[in-house]
């Protein structure tokens, strides 16, 4: 098996905003936001695009680190959002801006579980590579606020930011154990905009949004309301399974985790995966969640980063990075501290 662990993590956001004083302005559901329990969410300012703050992030981690740009060998970075252009290679530019002009660069789209799947990603890179030692990972959000609605989207309250770790062959903590995906492709279409692809390219006239939750619903499974429950019913114990495929793949259970790091999804949802996997939300990282919003596939590496510095986990813990990302993807990585 591949060994690698995580040297530094660092992390940049938007200036943080108080869910409350502008939820009208976003949503006429007031009462159903406020309900998630978000209290702040991070903007970025205008001009300030996905790769600005996935090339502040990384270049943190790399100064926390002590590892100069040239050093690194393959730099991974996932995005849950739109980058700054079409036809253009964020994870490449990236790369270059950071100085890390030698390194193979890779992109992943996963969505929110980009920064999970990561992970997965250098296990491979580094089994293949044997010559490479030193790997970037980034996870960045910028809301492309024309297209998405912070608010309506989903049940999250999502936020601008980015998260990176440096990671290094053969390091001794926050070492890498296992990850595990699943994809189910027949919700593929669910996410998406219908405008703006090649098969309905953008014309200047008309709506150009993805639609809220209920309509996507309604739409996908054409008002069937039982497949909408088995949909909803599908995602929940997915959630909690991946957990349990990847902690028996190591030969542990969930009871043995000292920190289930989920997306920063709401309150009732973090505390439902929490008790299908037989603990409380005091083992999760929902006050993150609450205090920062969903920054995309940025979540779990900025909650490892907090835990790590408040001296929550100890040599040896065992942690859950999960995530349920459109696609649909569920995901689990381990990682030993």
């Amino acid at each position: 098996m591949t060994a690698f662990g995580v040297v530094a993590l660092a992390h940049v956001l938007g200036e943080p905003v108080d869910v409350a004083e502008v939820v009208e302005d976003f949503t006429a559901d007031v009462d159903r936001v406020l309900g998630w329990g978000y209290r702040t969410f991070h903007r970025a300012p205008d001009g300030v695009g996905l790769t600005d703050l996935a090339v502040a992030a990384a270049a943190k981690a790399l100064d926390e680190a002590g590892v100069d740009a040239a050093e690194v060998d393959l730099v991974v970075l996932a995005m849950s959002d739109l980058a700054e252009h079409l036809y253009w290679d964020p994870a490449a530019a990236t790369a270059a801006r950071v100085g890390a002009t030698g390194a193979e660069a890779v992109l992943l789209t996963q969505a929110c579980g980009g920064g999970v799947a990561a992970f997965d990603v250098v296990a491979g890179k580094f089994a293949t590579h044997p010559g490479y030692r030193t790997a970037l990972i980034v996870g960045a959000n910028r809301v492309a606020e024309p297209y998405w609605n912070r608010m309506e989207i989903n049940t999250s309250v999502f936020s601008d930011g980015a998260a990176a770790a440096v990671v290094r062959r053969d390091h001794g903590s926050c070492r890498w154990l296992t990850t595990e995906i699943v994809t189910d492709g027949r919700y593929a279409d669910f996410m998406r905009m219908e405008v703006g692809g090649a098969k309905d390219p953008f014309t200047g006239h008309g709506p150009v949004a993805v639609k809220p939750p209920a309509q996507r619903l309604a739409e996908f499974f054409e008002g069937d309301v039982r497949r909408m429950f088995e949909f909803v019913a599908t995602i929940r114990a997915r959630n909690h399974d991946i957990v349990r495929r990847a902690c028996a793949r190591i030969g542990v259970t969930p009871d043995d985790l000292a920190r289930l790091i989920h997306f920063n999804d709401n309150v009732a949802a973090i505390a439902e995966l929490a008790k299908d996997l037989g603990f409380g939300p005091a083992r999760t990282n929902v006050d993150l969640a609450v205090a920062h919003g969903h920054v995309g596939c940025a979540d779990q590496l900025l909650s490892l980063e907090h835990h790590l510095a408040a001296g929550d986990l100890a040599e040896g813990d065992l942690v859950a990075l999960t995530s349920t990302a459109s696609g649909m993807h569920w995901l689990c990585t381990l990682l030993a501290v």
